[in-house]
């Protein structure tokens, strides 16, 4: 199944066929397709009509550098501020990622999207990318502030989706830019970048969006594209029955695989249950490409979908929710 990008703030004529399509199971919002909540409603509205209240929508809200929607919605900090928390108060830092969660989770899910792509389970160790994304260096303290986060996400009435499993925090190439090579064993990579993973899975995380990194340790293919790491490591060896995700096919790492229905096709074969097509002049082409579902597919898709959650008013109007607002806030000054 996939996940696509439209281009816009509102949908075009050509983008309603692309979520009529059999293979597509749901849009990713941008910072393109957001000016404001009165226009988010309008556009979530207008995919429901077209593609029904099951249809999937998501978002990156993880706050910091990556949080799509701004305006309207409250300002999160970037994870590693609550990682600085942690060294001087654990208690408190634990606290601060539930809350930061539930208010990431509850605005959207008080805006119709089902889930964000969060939270950033990699290790702070330098990667160009993560950076101040990641909680903290420490696996340990890492996994805590996980489980904590997966915690504040499901009560805020959302799914919750780690990334970018193995581990990219401990690789320093931008795989939006280039591909990237960790050559740790695979016993490194348990010990270390893998454990936070370990501490979602408890918590009952519902995905994991896979890392476009090699690990030629394990694999010669970046573990999205690699049998051995969704099937052997993560389904057979961790147990974990959630949906698998791809990263954006469009990232340059991705393009081992060849084109765009290769990149597509690499994927699913590999057990990825949903791949994202982030960018609308790949859509029809990967559209193309995509065989009909499992049910076993559709079964683990179907637990991303947002729990029935509290009315934009009804957040305005929440005690709770101003306390927790103005503590993750602080956290920027």
């Amino acid at each position: 199944m996939l996940l696509v990008g439209i281009a816009g703030n509102e949908l075009l004529p050509h983008e309603q066929a692309w979520l009529a399509a059999p293979g597509v199971a749901g849009v990713i919002l941008f910072s393109r397709n957001y000016k404001d909540r009165e226009q988010l409603l309008a556009l979530v509205e207008s995919i429901r009509v077209v593609a029904g209240e099951e249809f999937l929508l998501a978002v990156d809200q993880e706050g910091g550098p990556v949080q799509r929607f701004r305006n309207d919605f409250t300002r999160l900090p970037a994870l590693s501020k609550i990682g600085e928390i942690y060294d001087r108060d654990p208690g408190e830092a634990i606290r601060l990622a539930e809350e930061h969660a539930w208010v990431m989770a509850s605005e959207l899910r008080a805006s119709g999207i089902d889930f964000s792509f969060a939270p950033v389970a990699d290790l702070a160790r330098g990667n160009a990318a993560i950076g101040t994304r990641a909680f903290h260096a420490d696996p340990e303290i890492t996994g805590e502030l996980i489980h904590a986060y997966v915690r504040g996400i499901h009560l805020g009435g959302m799914a919750a989706v780690l990334k970018h499993f193995p581990g990219h925090g401990s690789v320093a190439v931008d795989t939006h830019k280039a591909q990237a090579i960790d050559p740790r064993s695979l016993d490194d990579i348990r010990r270390n970048d893998m454990r936070p993973f370990l501490e979602g899975f408890s918590a009952h995380a519902e995905a994991v969006m896979m890392a476009h990194v090699v690990y030629p340790a394990v694999d010669d293919q970046p573990a999205g594209y690699s049998h051995r790491w969704i099937h052997d490591v993560l389904r057979k060896q961790l147990g974990f029955q959630g949906a698998v995700i791809s990263d954006d096919i469009s990232m340059a790492a991705a393009g081992v695989a060849g084109g765009v229905a290769e990149r597509v096709r690499a994927h699913l074969q590999a057990g990825c249950d949903l791949v994202l097509a982030c960018f609308p002049d790949v859509v029809e082409e990967a559209i193309a490409a995509v065989p009909s579902p499992s049910d076993a597919t559709l079964q683990r898709l179907a637990a991303l979908r947002g729990a029935i959650g509290a009315t934009w008013d009804g957040l305005l109007d929440n005690p709770q929710r101003d306390r927790f607002v103005a503590r993750v806030t602080a956290l920027d000054h």
